[in-house]
Order: C-alpha cells, then structure tokens, then sequence
C-alpha cells in the first residue's frame, strides 16, 4: 500500500568505547566538528548499516535485494533490469559508451520494484549502463553528537608474524605495532525525513516503511566489531503528519526532542547520564508522535 502521509523523525544512538565513523583523511580517527568538538556520522553510514540490516532480515531477495553493497558490479545490476523488462537488444555494443534508449523508464521502474534501498534512499544508475536516476522519499542528515567528545588513540600489538623471515628476526621482536581510535562516549542524534510523493513515484510501501523502522532499531545490533565497542539505537521518535504536505515545520517537531545531561554530571559515559525530554504539549492535533524504540 502506498504512503498518504509525511514523516519525521528522530534517531538517537550512542557508541561506548568504540569508533562509530572513522574518517580516511585523518588517520581513520572518529569523525569530529573541528569548531565545536561534537562527534559526527555520515548519512552514507548510516544508510549503508540499514543496507546491511535488511539484506540480512531478507536474505537478498527481490524485492528486497540491495544495489549499492560491497564488491557489487553496478553495471551488471543495471543490465538485468533490461533483461527483466525483455529489452536486452539494448545491451548490444559497448556498455560504456551506451546512453541508453527508449526503455530508460522501463528500466528505473524495474529497479526500484527489485532493490528495497534503490526505492528507499535513491541511486544513480547512469553508470554505463542507463537506468536512470531515483530520488529516494527517505532522507538522513549527518547525525551529531549532543555534547563534545574526545578521541582517544591506543597502541596495540600484534604478536603472530606473517612470515617465515619475520619469525627468525635474531632480537626475537617480532610484534607489530599499531593504532586504535575510540570514543569513551557519545549520544549521537540524526534526523529524517520521509515524502509520500517522492514514495509513489519509487514503490515504497507501507510495508517498506515498517522495514525501515526496524531497520533502525536493530541495526547496531547485527553490526558487532571490535573497532565499533558498543553500539545500540537509544530512541526512534516518528513525527506522523495527516496529510502529505505535513502539517508542521520539520524543525519544530525537531526541537521536541532534547537530550540533556542530567544535573551533577560533567562527564557523561552511559545514557543513563542523560535524560531525553520529549515536549508533547500543544503537538498540532493533525500531528502524532510515535515512539518506536
């Protein structure tokens, strides 16, 4: 069933000793607002962790396989959409330089019906092979930690050897040495958004939707690496509006949701440190909050 409402929502999460988004350009260290000292994530890192969830929940199977994974031939997914639709008389010359033809259309819809985050998040799928382009209805900011965080950098060792010679090193020092970047804590919040007009023209469903929430509560869970520590989905507020324009400001709703430390502490290191104030009074009537998690 199609959507006939708008969403926001609010995601909150936290990391205890663990690096929840390494940054490449500064050593892999966790990711950081340079001016302010809060803790950042990616929207990309976020939706690549709801990829994950829901390829596992589904097992990879349309229509809920995922386009945009790890080693994925891109171009090779864009071709079985022109199969699918019985055009591969398209495919014929070299996929690089193919524009693609009168089927383009045919093959965006069959790509959204197949992949759940091609219908969810969007894609570009010109990449050679033409598929079009997608703008998805479900959108994430970068999420953001609520109070500054530091950046510890550890040492470690490793004691086995690689080879033959480094096991036959006379000074019998064989470690390698390394580095780890880990937060102490962090409460982290994102938010999202979700069109109803941008959902009919992908197929996402109300049955995508519920997907999609679980995604988000379970994510961390199925997510597990020494590099992450510990990682859990704190609360899913859900700004459920009666209409698809919405009946409310997306940056009032927002600021309903706040987060703070607790009286007497500096220094937070669990969320019992914090206390989430949820602000209910006069919440538009044509607007229901919804707490997922």
């Amino acid at each position: 069933m199609s959507l006939t409402n708008r969403y926001d929502f609010v995601l909150l999460f936290d990391v205890k000793d663990g690096n929840p988004n390494g940054d490449p350009d500064a050593g892999n260290l966790p990711r950081m607002d340079a001016e302010t000292g809060h803790g950042l994530m990616t929207d990309v890192s976020l939706k690549r962790k709801v990829r994950n969830f829901v390829g596992m929940a589904k097992g990879e199977q349309p229509p809920y396989e995922i386009y945009v994974k790890e080693k994925a031939i891109l171009n090779n997914q864009n071709k079985r959409a022109y199969i699918g639709i019985g055009r591969e008389d398209l495919l014929a010359g070299d996929d690089k330089k193919r524009k693609g033809g009168d089927a383009v259309d045919d093959a965006r819809q069959w790509m959204c019906r197949n992949f759940f985050d091609v219908r969810t998040f969007g894609a570009v799928m010109s990449t050679g092979i033409n598929c079009g382009q997608v703008r998805g209805p479900v959108q994430l900011t970068f999420a953001r930690s609520i109070d500054p965080i530091i950046a510890q950098e550890h040492s470690i060792t490793r004691m086995a050897v690689a080879t033959e010679a480094e096991a036959e090193k006379q000074d019998g020092d064989n470690r390698t040495m390394g580095r780890k970047h880990t937060v102490p804590y962090g409460l982290y919040m994102a938010h999202g958004f979700i069109s109803s007009f941008l959902a009919r023209q992908t197929g996402f469903s109300e049955d995508d939707l519920e997907l999609f929430w679980q995604a988000l509560t379970q994510m961390f869970e199925h997510d597990r690496s020494a590099a992450r520590g510990e990682m859990a989905t704190r609360g899913l507020y859900v700004f459920k509006h009666d209409s698809e324009l919405g009946n409310a400001h997306a940056h009032a709703l927002f600021e309903r949701i706040q987060p703070k430390l607790k009286s007497g502490i500096s220094v937070p290191r669990n969320f019992a440190d914090y206390e989430v104030q949820v602000n209910e009074v006069d919440l538009p009537s044509s607007v229901t909050l919804i707490k997922k998690c």
